[in-house]
C-alpha cells in the first residue's frame, strides 16, 4: 500500500499534470488552426469590448435572461462551480502538499468550511444526475459519458471527505482520492469538462458577433 501511495503521489501525479497541460494546449491550438482554415472570418469581427462585456454578464448570477428564467438551476450551478474551484485550490491539506512539493503556499479555507463545500458539491452532482434522469429533454440529450463525467467529478470530493474523516482505512481512501483527482485532471482536455478551456472563447465569440455585427445583446 505504501508503494502504491508513492506511485500515485509521484510518477502518476506528474503524468496527470503533463497530460492535462499538453492535452489542453493541443485542444486550444487545434481550435485556432481549425478556425484559421475554415472560419477565419471570426477574427475579422472579434471585439475585446463586446467579448468582455458578454463574459462579465454570464459570470454574474442572474445576469442573463436564461438565468432569470431558471432561478433554481442558476443558483445550483453557480454554487456548484464556486465550491468546485475553491475547495481543491484553497484546502489547507492541499496547500501543505504544494508547499512541500513546489514551495507554493496561499490562503486556506478552514476545514469545517471545506467540509460544507464538499457536501454541497456532492449534493449538486446528485441534483444534476436526477435532472438528467427525470427531465425528458435533458435525458434525451444525455449519453453514458455524461453520467460517467458526473462520477469523475464527484469521486475526488467524496473520497477526500471520507479520507479526512477516517471513516475506514485512511490510506486506502487517500490513495483513491489522489487517483480519482488525477483521473479528473487528465479527463479535462478530452471530455465535456473541456468547457472550462473553451468557455471564454465561445462566450467572447458570441459577444463579438451579437454586439459588433448584430448590434444586440447575447444575454
Amino acid at each position: 500500500m505504501h508503494d502504491l501511495y508513492n506511485f500515485v503521489r509521484g510518477p502518476l501525479a506528474w503524468t496527470a499534470f503533463f497530460i492535462f497541460i499538453a492535452g489542453s494546449l493541443y485542444r486550444i491550438i487545434k481550435m485556432f488552426v481549425m478556425i484559421k482554415k475554415k472560419e477565419s472570418f471570426v477574427f475579422t469581427f472579434w471585439s475585446w469590448k463586446y467579448s468582455l462585456r458578454s463574459i462579465m454578464h454570464w459570470l454574474i448570477p442572474f445576469g442573463t435572461v436564461n438565468m432569470r428564467m431558471h432561478p433554481f438551476m442558476t443558483i445550483v450551478t453557480f454554487i456548484f462551480h464556486i465550491c468546485l474551484i475553491i475547495v481543491p485550490f484553497f484546502l489547507f491539506s492541499h496547500n501543505v502538499l504544494w508547499d512541500e512539493s513546489w514551495n507554493i503556499s496561499c490562503w486556506s479555507i478552514p476545514d469545517p468550511v471545506a467540509d460544507i463545500m464538499t457536501i454541497i458539491v456532492v449534493l449538486c452532482i446528485i441534483f444534476f444526475l436526477v435532472r438528467r434522469l427525470k427531465e425528458p429533454e435533458v435525458r434525451f440529450l444525455s449519453t453514458a459519458s455524461d453520467y460517467f463525467l458526473l462520477a469523475i467529478v464527484a469521486l475526488p470530493f467524496l473520497t477526500g471527505f471520507i479520507a479526512y474523516h477516517q471513516w475506514s482505512s485512511y490510506q486506502f481512501w487517500l490513495i483513491l482520492h489522489i487517483l480519482t483527482g488525477e483521473i479528473m485532471l487528465m479527463a479535462i482536455p478530452f471530455t465535456r469538462l473541456s468547457h472550462m478551456l473553451f468557455a471564454p472563447f465561445t462566450r467572447g465569440y458570441a459577444g463579438s458577433e451579437f454586439g459588433g455585427v448584430c448590434h444586440s445583446r447575447d444575454w
